[in-house]
C-alpha cells in the first residue's frame, strides 16, 4: 500500500493575481502558507480485474475511461496508469469547498502516490505544473496556480506568476520569532458554509479576460498589498501585515457580490471589536474559513464562543507532498 499526503493551505496575501487571465497581462504575485491539515491518498493493488475509488462516493469501475471523478480520471490517463487492479481512498482533516485549497491537495497528492507507485521520481515543480494541467487545462477550472503550488512545495512561500505561466517560487524571509509569533496568533474559524470556488473564481476571470477596468484596478492593487505585507513579514511588523489583512478583505469583498454575506460581516465585526487586529475570508470566498491576526487571543476565543463556529487550531507545515 502507498499513502501520499499533502498539505492545505491559507492565503496571506496577493490571493487572486494567481489565474491566468490576470497574469498574462499584468503578472501575478501572492504569499501562501501549507498548514498541518492533510488531504490523505491511499494506494492499493486489488486481486481482481477492477477499479476500486473511495472518496465521497464509491466507484466501481473497469476501465479508467468509465470513471466519473475527473481528476482521478484525468490523473490517471496524464500518467498512463496501467489501472487493471487498483483501489484509490481518499481522506481529509478539512471538509472540501472551505477554501483551502482542498480540490488541488487531493491533486498533488494523488499524483505523487501514483508516480510513486510507478516507481517514478518526480520533482515538486514538475509535481505542481501536472496537477495545473489536470485541472486548468483539461478540466477547464477557472481557479489559478497557487493551490498546486504550495500543495507541492510546502512551506511560506511567494509566488511571482510570469506572463507565460512560469511559477517563480521563493521561501518568504521570516525570522524565527516572526515566524513563531505568525504561527501563534493567526486563528482561523469555520463559517459553516462550504461553496464551489469555480462560481465566484469564474466572475472574476470573465472579468479579467474582457479587461474590465475595475476588476484589473482591484487586482493590481491587491497585487500591490502583497508586496506589501512581504516586506512587513521581513522586517517583523505583523501588526501592519494585519492591518494590510483588513484592507485585502475591503478589496476582495468589491471582487463579487458573493464574497461575503451578512452573517460573515458580523461575525468579521465581532472579532475586530474583540481582541483581532485583521482578518480576511481564505480561499475564493462565499463561505470556508475566516482568519484574523489577534493580539489578545483569549478575548477573540471568548467572544467568538458565542458564533457557534468552530476553530481549527493549526500549526505551518514546512514540508508539500510526500509519501509517508
Amino acid at each position: 500500500m502507498i499513502i501520499a499526503r499533502s498539505p492545505l493551505r491559507i492565503s496571506l496575501g496577493g490571493g487572486g493575481t494567481d489565474l491566468p487571465s490576470y497574469y498574462q497581462e499584468h503578472e501575478g504575485f501572492l504569499i501562501s502558507a501549507a498548514i498541518d491539515k492533510y488531504v490523505y491518498i491511499t494506494l492499493h493493488e486489488t486481486f481482481e480485474e477492477e477499479i476500486l475509488l473511495k472518496y465521497s462516493r464509491f466507484e466501481r469501475v473497469y476501465s479508467v475511461e468509465e470513471i466519473k471523478h475527473p481528476i482521478i480520471r484525468e490523473a490517471l490517463k496524464l500518467l498512463n496508469v496501467p489501472a487493471k487492479r487498483l483501489e484509490i481512498c481518499s481522506m481529509a482533516d478539512i471538509p472540501a469547498g472551505t477554501g483551502l485549497g482542498s480540490s488541488s491537495t487531493f491533486t498533488t497528492a494523488l499524483l505523487k502516490g501514483l508516480h510513486a507507485m510507478k516507481g517514478d521520481i518526480v520533482s515538486t515543480r514538475t509535481l505542481a505544473e501536472e496537477a495545473c494541467e489536470i485541472e486548468m487545462n483539461r478540466l477547464k477550472q477557472p481557479i489559478g496556480k497557487q493551490d498546486q503550488y504550495i500543495a507541492s512545495y510546502g512551506g511560506i512561500t511567494c509566488m511571482n506568476f510570469h506572463k507565460d505561466g512560469y511559477v517563480w517560487v521563493d521561501p518568504l524571509n521570516l525570522s524565527q520569532e516572526t515566524f513563531y509569533n505568525l504561527e501563534d496568533n493567526l486563528i482561523l474559524y469555520f463559517t459553516g458554509f462550504s461553496r464551489s470556488a469555480g462560481s465566484i473564481l469564474k466572475e472574476q476571470d470573465d472579468k479579467s479576460k474582457e479587461h474590465d477596468s475595475d476588476m484589473v484596478k482591484n487586482l493590481d492593487f491587491v497585487k500591490e498589498l502583497g508586496y506589501q505585507s512581504r516586506r512587513a513579514f521581513e522586517k517583523g511588523d505583523l501588526k501592519e501585515f494585519a492591518d494590510i489583512m483588513n484592507v485585502h478583505w475591503e478589496y476582495k469583498k468589491k471582487r463579487s457580490g458573493g464574497m461575503s454575506n451578512p452573517q460573515i460581516d458580523e461575525w468579521y465585526d465581532l472579532a475586530l471589536k474583540n481582541g483581532a487586529l485583521g482578518g480576511k475570508m481564505i480561499g475564493a470566498g462565499g463561505g470556508g474559513f475566516l482568519m484574523f491576526y489577534a493580539d489578545n487571543k483569549v478575548k477573540l476565543r471568548e467572544a467568538m464562543k458565542q458564533t457557534g463556529m468552530s476553530e481549527v487550531r493549526f500549526r505551518f507545515e514546512k514540508e508539500g507532498a510526500k509519501i509517508l
